[in-house]
């Protein structure tokens, strides 16, 4: 579903993503971890075709995304770390929105909408503006008009930030939901217990090179302790110049 070849980028001297390859299947919930600064957020803007990457190529659900956006951006659902909502517009006047740029069934949008108002308990504010919303409601809103339009890949930026408890419940149960009837999550999170918990394989990557790649369980046999947290293996590995831990294949 998703198959990153050689990705890299550069700004300046400073190498953000260096020759970075991955394939995830279709119904993978895969966690990308890394430092702050570690291209976590560069690589997924290079993979929703917000940056231009300097070689490689990133192709989503069979579109490569240079080469073919819209096709490409038309299986993607995408939750930046800091969405951008017009905040001048209800909650449900943005849905409808995103829904008409997605060039929906009136019918369709409009049961989508309601599905995701229920689903993270927005009825109550759906008609208020945006502006008024709290982090955590806007962040509920992203990730509705990230879904309403059905696609097959979901890129969430650390989209659990601002949502309390009871919402991030609801995220996860949604995340994993989604992969199970064949989607694709890659979602970025500085919340270790999350990628622990949630993710079928973990990608780790430090200074725009992945460093680790695999299940929690191929992490573990790799450092030869069976109970080792993934904060633990995480702190090695960005600690440790010289470990590697990436599988050979999926």
């Amino acid at each position: 579903m998703i198959h990153l070849t050689n990705l890299s980028k550069k700004y300046g001297d400073f190498t953000a993503v260096d020759n970075l390859s991955l394939d995830i299947a279709p119904g993978e919930l895969f966690g990308f971890l890394g430092p702050n600064g570690a291209g976590k957020t560069t690589t997924i803007k290079m993979m929703v075709g917000l940056l231009k990457p300097d070689s490689g190529t990133a192709v989503m659900a069979g579109h490569d995304i240079m080469a073919e956006p819209v096709e490409a951006k038309r299986e993607i659902g995408y939750v930046s770390d800091d969405p951008f909502l017009y905040e001048k517009l209800t909650g449900r006047e943005f849905l409808e929105f995103i829904g008409d740029l997605w060039q929906m069934d009136g019918a369709k949008r409009d049961a989508n909408i309601q599905s995701y108002l229920d689903l993270f308990d927005l009825n109550d504010k759906a008609d208020e503006f945006i502006n008024t919303y709290s982090h955590g409601m806007r962040q509920k809103v992203a990730l509705a008009a990230a879904l309403i339009h059905e696609p097959r890949i979901l890129l969430l930026d650390e989209p659990t930030v601002g949502l309390d408890p009871k919402s991030a419940k609801i995220m996860k149960d949604l995340l994993r939901s989604f992969c199970d009837q064949g989607g694709t999550v890659f979602v970025s999170t500085h919340i270790l217990e999350i990628a622990e918990r949630l993710c079928d394989r973990i990608g780790i990557i430090d200074k725009g090179r992945l460093i680790a790649l695999g299940s929690l369980q191929y992490l573990r046999a790799k450092t030869k302790k069976p109970e080792e947290s993934l904060e633990d293996i995480f702190m090695k590995l960005t600690e440790d110049k010289d470990a590697e831990f990436v599988e050979n294949e999926i």
